[in-house]
């Protein structure tokens, strides 16, 4: 071959990748300006109970019930729960209702300005009794299982501390964080002497998504503004993976407003006083205290977890009177725990041996 035959290869072979760079930098534009409409939450579900902005969710099994005690899934206050949900293949849900399990979730809902002054008191001790009846009553169930994921963990736990007389069964705690006696940057960040949190719950009423989602953000910035787009670009050719990207980037924008009051309780109370696992909650008057806690537990940490550090979630093993309890620490970050890979082959089996073993009257 010659040197004039070898350089024209070259030269077609230059402009070809040229042409799929701009071919790819098109597509990433459309995208940018005329991003598609994902569909998300998609198994079938019913309204079984409501209460102010919330919605208790019932799935429509997809296979015959092999399992007595349903589960009523308890999501954080700040995201939208369809992240246990996603999409077709993605899905928490979808999962479980395969293994013949019956599945309810608790939907907080979008709070407005009316309901700035919301507590945590108020989310424990009115809205999720009321769940846990109204699952009880549709399923005919006797008992109970209570999913907690996030800080929909903390209300889980704290709400089972509080109500040991409630036939609670199985309390499955995913990324909770409980013990902030070790709290990362975020104490840096929420110090008192830098964050004044009652001067920013009366200036908003309602804490803006956007604000807490930045902060969880610059957590981790390069990964989150950066990396994130970076990989999205090099996905553009499958179909498939821009689909997930999008559905992903999709519930990571669509947050929800944090109650004024509820906020500085979270603030105030969890994360800066460490009140819950030093036993010096109290709401309502009543003294939250985790030792009563005897059902079966399952505290379920991801080991990259930055927003609940694992050393946050480690402590309640020995905080619980439960006699049946096991902890189990898998691969993956606060969201990849529940959706992506890691979750597919590590949470959802383990998630559903588990309670197979613990979900029969």
């Amino acid at each position: 071959m010659t040197t004039a035959e070898s350089n024209e290869i070259l030269a077609k072979q230059y402009q070809e990748e040229i042409e799929r760079a701009l071919k790819r930098y098109s597509r990433a534009l459309d995208y940018a300006e005329h991003p598609p409409e994902v569909p998300v939450g998609q198994s079938p579900k019913e309204v079984i109970w409501t209460r102010n902005k919330a919605k208790l969710y019932h799935y429509v099994p997809t296979v015959e019930k092999r399992h007595n005690i349903p589960i009523l899934m308890i999501y954080a206050l700040i995201n939208k729960p369809y992240i246990l949900d996603l999409r077709p293949g993605s899905s928490l849900v979808e999962y479980l209702l395969g293994q013949g399990f019956e599945i309810y979730l608790l939907d907080w809902g979008t709070p407005g300005p009316e309901d700035r002054n919301l507590k945590i008191d108020d989310y424990v001790l009115d809205y999720m009794p009321r769940a846990v009846k109204h699952t009880l009553l549709h399923s005919g169930a006797k008992e109970v299982s209570l999913l907690g994921y996030c800080i929909g963990a903390v209300l889980t736990v704290t709400f089972a501390a509080l109500h040991s007389e409630l036939p609670l069964k199985n309390l499955i705690l995913m990324a909770a964080p409980l013990d902030f006696s070790e709290q990362g940057l975020l104490r840096t960040w929420l110090d008192p002497q830098n964050f004044d949190v009652d001067q920013l719950a009366s200036a908003y009423g309602l804490i803006p998504a956007e604000m807490v989602d930045f902060g969880s953000k610059m957590l981790k910035p390069v990964n989150n503004f950066v990396l994130t787009y970076s990989s999205f670009f090099d996905k553009l050719w499958d179909d498939r993976a821009v689909e997930s990207w999008l559905s992903m980037q999709k519930w990571v924008n669509d947050g929800v407003p944090f109650s004024s009051e509820a906020f500085k309780q979270w603030i105030k109370d969890f994360y800066l006083g460490n009140k819950l696992t030093t036993g010096q909650l109290y709401l309502r008057g009543q003294r939250v205290n985790l030792s009563k806690i005897k059902s079966n537990l399952l505290n379920i940490i991801a080991e990259k977890d930055h927003i609940a550090l694992p050393s946050q979630s480690k402590p309640i093993m020995n905080l619980v009177s439960s006699p049946d309890k096991e902890q189990l620490i898998l691969p993956g970050g606060h969201v990849g725990l529940v959706v992506g890979r890691n979750a597919t082959k590590g949470l959802w089996p383990a998630l559903s041996a588990w309670m197979s073993k613990r979900s029969d009257s």
